[in-house]
């Protein structure tokens, strides 16, 4: 082993720094007996740093083109062909050349050789990087070789090499580049073997792709592969299309294009045995790394030969359980509308909180509904939540049902009787409630003295007696959160609500009638939240002097407020509002995200957006307006009931029914209200204990504790130690997972289902929804990601991923609704139709398909979106 040179049998994944990705994983390749691979060297990073650290021209440009950004698409062009030309011009050292030819020398002087960049950001669990630098086939010679040492290196500096590493953050000076030397191998057939259905994520499935000659056919596009399904070992699925062109190595090196003859255009490029002879393979080499590969293979004289392989990185993780077992799960997320990435402390916390089982999987929770799929009462009842939460969660539901197989009803005998009940009895038969608006009024007082008593008790807890008094009253909060008369007034509301939707288009042939029911009803903490921002906006719009300085405001800006003309109410305001709301914030059920009482920043938009859109008074004007629309529509439906056949009898019960839905539906959203008021008061205790630890310099900062779960938090402060390494390794998960995009629903296997929508007669272009609050209304898109980014004028459609409760403030300033996530019952469509706002939720890439600026109709009675 030289320096500058390393051969296969030399390498490994501990000298990824020494020869990048893909020569690691060929070394690591090399080791396994079963695995043809062939020989080959790796010019090591050493190499790349002579030519680059003391090149002062190539220094100069390097730090220009670290202040571009990914869509300077003229900078990178400009300053990278510049690099290029720096490296390529440059002679190769000479102690490199001399390692190179000492090499070389091993072989026949007229072998040929592919020549392949291997960065050291690449071909991670984390980052593929695949494609990004360049490829070079059938080089003979040493000269021709050490041309092309250079061209790989200069590679790096790629257009599109250089985007993808800022996209992905990678800092250019510290990805460095080594290259793979390997014996080039003339194959009759060449492809990519995946471990895991790359489509589906199916990791029981191993996928395919075959071509006669070179893979640079299949690789540029210039023809389709066979492809071919593997399951237990057995084909189960081809496709074999027409393939005209296959690419073959010229004698003298480069390739050429030749063209198939028509009889053979048709054939099976590979054998089923040859296909059984690669998942053996595949499955070998999935094994000695852990994970699933993705993996480039060519066939020569009957002969496998692996020549690359890599993690199969877009791959969503699967909740762990491991029993060899059949599971099916959902996500928590989509029903919590915050899809986004949670830390390991918001992760374990929230799993705390709830009343079955929750697993990890890429940063979000799921929870295993097999039980209740093994039950034929339990699989009724499930799929009736989900079609009120979730219509799309349904269907995949159903379509795991359909075939049979994966999860079947056992026998009555052996269904486990108990744990239907747990799922289905106290949410699908509550007692029943009087319609007494005084029931509600008398469980929110008792949640507001649990949290009192609380924040009293609390203060007096600190060190490993804290961790447990915070597991003692996450059992006191899951008791009150799930006693049956608060289940029953949640259900009593959202049952009277069906109730009118089913029998008002029945009897009188009128959609979602519910909704304009639900209207500025009584106990909404969350409609309420919004209409008093419009309060604190009434407070400062006198005064010019506050509106120009918060209009300029960063950080904390409220110790400056004072000092202005109207400041001092204006703080007032604020600072009540942030009393009562102030734990809320965007992806509330993540405790290390950071609340409002902590950001109040988040704040100055909304209420700037207030002043701008809004008269003063406009709060109670909404809701008097919203309560006089539900009261006449309710006037409305009286008088046409009685009269139909048996009209007084009808009239009685839809009465009766509306009374439920006044006196219970804003109830709904305050046991969501009081968890987040719980878990704020819990991290203001937990971060007294983090400040602790960066005091005695176990940690370097509070935030640090987020990458900790809750049981390995307790445990640091109960030894008073940790090993840095493991917060280090958690925020490179974290940001792994942030790039994931989580499903719906995803079995054991991997396998993401995706459900969709069964809807006719839409008008051409429409994109279908689910609708949750009735109305039409045409108006500008705004698609906002970040609630911050807020800029909304009267009249606006707001267009996001996912509304939770603090989107709320937004609603006020808006005309209609439309998520990618959501269901009849998630928070966005409630206060949606108390506000009196056309929405349409679980559109899938909304925020992709419709542009912002564009102008939109939001059917919110019928379920879809127009551009128009």
């Amino acid at each position: 082993m030289g320096y500058y040179v390393i051969g296969f049998q030399d390498a490994d994944i501990s000298k990824l720094a020494l020869i990048g990705g893909k020569g690691a994983n060929l070394g690591e390749l090399s080791g396994i007996e079963e695995i043809e691979v062939p020989d080959g060297f790796c010019i090591t990073t050493e190499a790349y740093k002579i030519i680059t650290e003391n090149n002062l021209e190539f220094n100069d440009l390097l730090s220009q083109l670290s202040h571009a950004k990914a869509d300077d698409r003229g900078i990178i062009n400009e300053i990278s062909t510049k690099i290029r030309a720096v490296i390529q011009t440059g002679p190769v050292p000479k102690a490199v050349a001399e390692e190179v030819a000492c090499y070389l020398s091993k072989f026949d002087e007229n072998t040929a050789f592919a020549v392949r960049s291997s960065a050291t950001a690449e071909d991670l669990p984390t980052a593929s990087f695949a494609g990004q630098q360049d490829t070079y086939l059938n080089v003979i010679g040493k000269t021709a070789i050490l041309k092309h040492i250079s061209k790989c290196w200069a590679s790096l500096f790629t257009n599109r090499a250089v985007t993808y590493r800022i996209q992905n953050g990678f800092d250019h000076r510290t990805v460095r580049l080594a290259v793979v030397v390997q014996q080039m191998v003339f194959p009759q057939a060449s492809g990519i073997l995946f471990t895991a259905d790359p489509v589906n994520g199916n990791r029981k499935i191993l996928s395919v792709d075959a071509g006669f000659g070179l893979g640079e056919a299949m690789v540029s596009g210039l023809v389709n592969a066979d492809n071919y399904k593997v399951r237990d070992g057995n084909v189960i699925g081809k496709k074999i299309p027409a393939k005209q062109l296959a690419v073959y190595a010229l004698k003298d090196g480069g390739t050429e294009e030749q063209g198939i003859e028509p009889e053979l255009q048709h054939d099976q490029v590979l054998t089923d045995k040859q296909i059984s002879q690669l998942n053996i393979i595949g499955r070998i080499i999935e094994k000695h790394f852990n994970n699933p590969q993705d993996i480039e293979w060519c066939m020569a004289n009957d002969t496998f030969y692996i020549v690359q392989s890599r993690p199969i990185t877009k791959l969503y993780p699967v909740p762990d359980i491991n029993d060899g077992k059949n599971h099916v799960f959902i996500s928590v997320g989509h029903q919590q509308m915050m899809t986004d990435a949670m830390r390991p402390l918001g992760l374990s916390l929230w799993q705390l909180t709830a009343a079955r089982p929750m697993y990890k999987a890429g940063g979000r929770l799921f929870v295993d509904v097999t039980d209740s799929l093994a039950s034929a009462t339990g699989r009724a009842t499930l799929l009736k939540a989900m079609g009120q939460h979730d219509p799309l969660i349904k269907d995949a539901l159903t379509t795991i049902i359909a075939r049979g197989d994966f999860v079947k009803v056992l026998p009555e005998e052996q269904q486990d009787t108990v744990k239907s009940k747990q799922v289905t009895a106290t949410w699908a038969q509550p007692p029943q409630l009087a319609n007494d608006p005084a029931i509600a009024a008398e469980l929110i007082r008792n949640s507001q003295s649990s949290l009192a008593t609380l924040k009293q008790t609390i203060q007096a807890r600190s060190g490993t007696d804290l961790f447990d008094f915070i597991l003692e009253d996450l059992q006191e909060m899951r008791k009150e959160l799930f006693a049956p008369q608060s289940i029953a007034a949640i259900m009593a509301g959202m049952n009277a609500a069906l109730w009118i939707n089913e029998n008002m288009q029945e009897w009188l042939g009128e959609k979602n009638a519910a909704d304009i029911l639900s209207q500025s009803v009584t106990n909404n903490i969350t409609s309420e939240m919004g209409l008093e921002l419009l309060d604190v906006a009434d407070v400062i719009r006198p005064y010019p002097e506050v509106i120009n300085y918060l209009q300029q405001a960063k950080g904390d800006f409220l110790d400056e407020l004072t000092k202005l003309n109207g400041g001092q109410e204006s703080l007032a305001a604020i600072n009540s509002y942030l009393d009562k709301y102030g734990m809320r914030c965007a992806g509330e059920i993540d405790i290390t995200k950071a609340r409002w009482m902590e950001k109040p920043v988040t704040l100055v938009p909304m209420i700037l957006n207030n002043i701008k859109n809004f008269e003063p008074g406009a709060g109670k004007q909404k809701f008097e307006m919203g309560l006089q629309a539900a009261l006449r529509k309710e006037q409305e439906l009286m008088e046409r009931l009685k009269q139909l056949p048996d009209g007084d009898q009808k009239a009685e019960e839809t009465r009766q029914k509306i009374g439920l839905i006044r006196n219970f539906a804003g109830y709904r959203e305050y046991p969501k209200y009081s968890i987040v008021s719980r878990l704020w008061v819990y991290k203001h205790a937990l971060l007294k204990q983090a400040e602790l630890l960066v005091q005695a310099g176990i940690i370097p900062q509070e935030e640090d504790i987020y990458y900790l779960s809750f049981e390995e938090f307790r445990e640091v402060i109960s030894v008073g130690k940790l090993d840095y390494e493991l917060i280090h390794q958690r925020k490179i998960e974290h940001q792994l997972h942030e790039k994931l995009s989580p499903p719906r629903v995803i079995t054991s296997d991997g396998e993401i289902i995706s459900g969709k929508y069964n809807r006719e007669n839409l008008p051409g272009g429409a994109t279908v929804g689910l609708a949750v609050s009735a109305g039409v209304i045409e108006g500008r898109a705004r698609v906002i990601l970040n609630m911050e980014n807020a800029d909304l004028e009267e009249g606006d459609i707001l267009i996001t991923t996912f509304t939770d409760p603090s989107w709320t403030p937004l609603f006020v300033s808006i005309k209609g609704l439309v998520t990618e996530v959501g269901g009849l019952m998630t928070h966005g469509a409630v206060i949606a139709r108390e506000y009196g706002l056309p929405a349409v939720v679980g559109v899938e890439n909304a925020t992709k398909l419709i542009k912002d600026g564009q102008r939109i109709r939001v059917n919110g009675t019928d379920g879809f979106v127009e551009i128009l």
